[in-house]
């Protein structure tokens, strides 16, 4: 009896041993499960930065793509933007619409159905870009100022010919000066009011227009593989291609009344100027910094020297003019002078072959009004020969 005792106590032991070792076992069980699912918080701090370098979170909390890896690419090179590697190629079409609503009926169910026949034609994927900028007005009012400066120096020119015209006394080319005097300075004079209200307009910065791209994409994964080809020659193949899709598509514009054109190198350049630096681009523009030269290794300020050499050029053309007239002018007073002597001279030549003939006192009066009068008052105020006009009967 003792004996079955003690088996019974044994066999209990065992079992009470074996428990606790599976309770053992299932605890490090799941202290290990809970270590692999916690995740190391260095991995989730680069993890984190990771996803905050690619990705932007919306107000509603959903991920979008952010900005700088949908502009990132490789170069710009013949008119297209290569990107990934040179395993997409970008060709921009810049579009220009109508204003729809000042259509009638008929012109907009034109146009709509024109942008109809376009949907229905694309055959590869387009993207639409829509870039908002302030309207930069300094190349238009470089240009009124260039004009109007030569406009200003036609005016001088035209002043040194009148002079010229009066002193030889030809009232008809003085009247033609003075009419073209009159017209140039009526331009100037609304060149400079239009050059006014366009400065005034540009120091406005509420003024914005909106410009519209289409995108065209090309990967070199739709040629097939381009590894046994140059570089130069998988560009011919990329620019081939988007050439072609994006003269489909500016014809298949034009039926909605939309025209486009292909963006060059600087154009491309530009756009993506102003979509990195939205902010600076309106005060320094793009060809500002080409104009600066701060692309170049060394950058140099304008030589003050050549500056003021240049100026004293521009001072001895105006003085070389002025004094070129002048001398013009009194040249011909010399000749004019001299010519009035050799006709008071004959003029005395003549009265002495007919001195038999007159009177003394007629003889000494007529060599007095020759040796006194103004030759050219006397030959403008002789009359004039009458034209005979026939009329055709």
């Amino acid at each position: 009896m003792s004996t079955t005792v003690d088996m019974l106590n044994l066999i209990l032991l065992v079992i009470l041993v074996f428990i606790v070792l599976l309770g053992l076992v299932a605890v490090l069980l799941i202290v290990k499960m809970k270590k692999k699912d916690k995740p190391n918080p260095e991995e989730e701090i680069k993890i984190q930065s990771k996803e905050e370098n690619t990705n932007l979170i919306s107000r509603t909390g959903k991920a979008i793509n952010s900005i700088y890896k949908f502009m990132e690419f490789d170069e710009i090179t013949d008119n297209m933007i290569a990107r990934k590697n040179r395993k997409q190629y970008v060709m921009v079409i810049q579009c220009k619409g109508i204003n729809y609503d000042l259509l009638s009926e008929d012109e907009k169910n034109a146009v709509e159905s024109g942008f109809i026949e376009f949907l229905n034609s694309l055959r590869f994927p387009i993207q639409l870009y829509v870039q908002t900028r302030t309207l930069n007005l300094n190349n238009i009012l470089n240009d009124y100022e260039k004009k109007i400066v030569n406009i200003n120096d036609d005016i001088i020119k035209i002043n040194s010919q009148i002079e010229m015209a009066r002193a030889r006394g030809n009232n008809e080319v003085v009247e033609r000066l003075l009419f073209e005097k009159h017209r140039k300075e009526n331009i100037l004079e609304y060149g400079e009011s239009i050059e006014d209200y366009t400065q005034q307009i540009s120091q406005s910065k509420n003024i914005l227009q909106q410009k519209t791209y289409i995108v065209l994409s090309y990967f070199t994964e739709e040629f097939g593989d381009v590894s046994k080809y140059s570089k130069e020659e998988v560009n011919d193949i990329a620019f081939t291609e988007l050439y072609t899709r994006a003269q489909t598509l500016i014809r298949a514009l034009a039926s909605a009344e939309v025209s486009g054109k292909v963006l060059d190198s600087e154009e491309l350049a530009e756009l993506l100027y102003v979509a990195y630096n939205r902010d600076s681009s309106e005060k320094y523009t793009l060809r500002d910094a080409i104009n600066s030269e701060y692309d170049r290794l060394y950058s140099t300020a304008r030589d003050i020297l050549q500056e003021k050499k240049n100026r004293i050029e521009r001072q001895i053309e105006e003085d070389a003019a002025r004094l070129a007239s002048r001398s013009i002018i009194r040249a011909d007073e010399i000749t004019r002078e001299e010519r009035q002597k050799r006709v008071k001279q004959r003029a005395l030549e003549m009265i002495d072959d007919y001195k038999d003939e007159l009177t003394d006192q007629m003889y000494v009066d007529a060599q007095n009004q020759v040796k006194n009068v103004n030759v050219d008052e006397v030959l403008n105020d002789r009359p004039k020969k009458r034209r005979i006009v026939r009329k055709n009967v």
